[in-house]
């Protein structure tokens, strides 16, 4: 089961005795302690045990005796192992040395009063080791990665349940498109939106765009959209926007040149005929992104895009030898932007 459906099935009050999370998405693997907790909670009407070790800092044989142990006052308990790098092949500076026949025993049988999350926060697993295949076949299994793009349209149509909020898909669409995939980042603006229009309310268009900042990567990809299609002034809104913000103009710079150059990889990617997914495999990009960004490629030919690749290049040049003023310089390949890209 994917995250969505661990988390309902959590709601749903069917607990499994040992979780096995892993990824690089923190928040995730903290929402899931907190679903737990939460039903814990519920189902006994008193404060639930919480326990978090780090493998690196407790032997696993004291971990396992905690998992065993009945709480004293009663009640379910939750056991958590942070930072669980023994299903990896990264080495860690630790004088401990763990005895893991321990919680392959206890896995084996483990006692119904405890739950035990297993967190590994890390973007691969050694598929090799035994304890990694002995997790992955026992264990519930949590994918604390990127969510899909129908994940996150879940994933937020379930925060406005629990706050009895509606929210369209197209606004939905809007939310994601203006601060991205970042669920720590969409947690905190489906709060912020929730609680503006209150319990029962609708959240709407204006109010993400009133509401809702964008990131400084979403504020690139407006710039540039605008600036190709010859709305230049407001390409520069964002540009001073972003100065007032504080941004380095040669960070906005570089951003720009990463956006071009993926811009040109998906370009050539797609003339090959690669699906999206394939792309942000191959590119390392979240599907939605690949999915915005190739819905702007008809604006662009091969050709054009290597031009903006190395008018971007030359700005670098120029600012980095002291030939143009910095602030000055982004803001001319800005407007040449729109020049270049429909010269004949």
């Amino acid at each position: 089961m994917n995250y969505i459906q661990v988390k309902k099935s959590i709601e749903q009050g069917k607990l499994s005795p040992v979780y096995f999370t892993y990824g690089t998405q923190a928040f995730i693997m903290e929402e899931l302690n907190q679903s737990i907790l939460k039903k814990l909670h519920e189902s006994q009407q008193q404060e639930p045990n919480n326990i978090a070790y780090r493998l690196q800092d407790t032997p696993i044989e004291q971990i396992i005796e905690e998992a065993e142990t009945v709480s004293f006052f009663g009640g379910r308990k939750l056991v958590i192992i942070r930072d669980f790098y023994a299903v990896t092949s990264q080495k860690v500076e630790s004088r401990l040395e763990h005895n893991f026949d321990v919680l392959e025993r206890y896995m084996q049988n483990p006692l119904s009063e405890t739950i035990v999350v297993i967190q590994a926060p890390y973007e691969k697993l050694d598929e090799r080791k035994k304890l990694t295949k002995l997790l992955k076949k026992e264990a519930q299994i949590v994918e604390a990665n990127p969510l899909d793009e129908q994940s996150l349209h879940s994933w937020i149509d379930e925060q406005m349940k629990e706050r009895q909020v509606k929210i369209s898909t197209e606004v939905k669409n809007t939310l994601i498109e203006r601060i991205g995939t970042n669920l720590l980042m969409l947690a905190s603006e489906v709060e912020k939106l929730c609680l503006y229009v209150g319990e029962g309310g609708e959240i709407a268009t204006e109010h993400v765009e009133t509401l809702v900042a964008r990131t400084l990567e979403q504020d690139i990809f407006a710039l540039i959209d605008f600036a190709i299609t010859k709305q230049t002034d407001r390409a520069l809104v964002i540009y001073h926007d972003l100065l007032r913000q504080k941004e380095e103009p040669l960070k906005i710079l570089a951003l720009l040149t990463r956006q071009f150059r993926i811009y040109y990889q998906l370009k050539e990617l797609h003339q090959r005929g690669y699906s999206q997914k394939e792309m942000a495999s191959q590119l390392k990009l979240h599907p939605y992104v690949v999915k915005l960004t190739v819905q702007k490629l008809h604006h662009f030919n091969k050709g054009k895009l290597y031009q903006l690749i190395e008018l971007a290049a030359d700005t670098d040049y120029a600012i980095k030898t002291g030939k143009m003023e910095k602030v000055f310089a982004v803001e001319l390949l800005i407007l040449k932007l729109g020049i270049e890209q429909h010269r004949d």
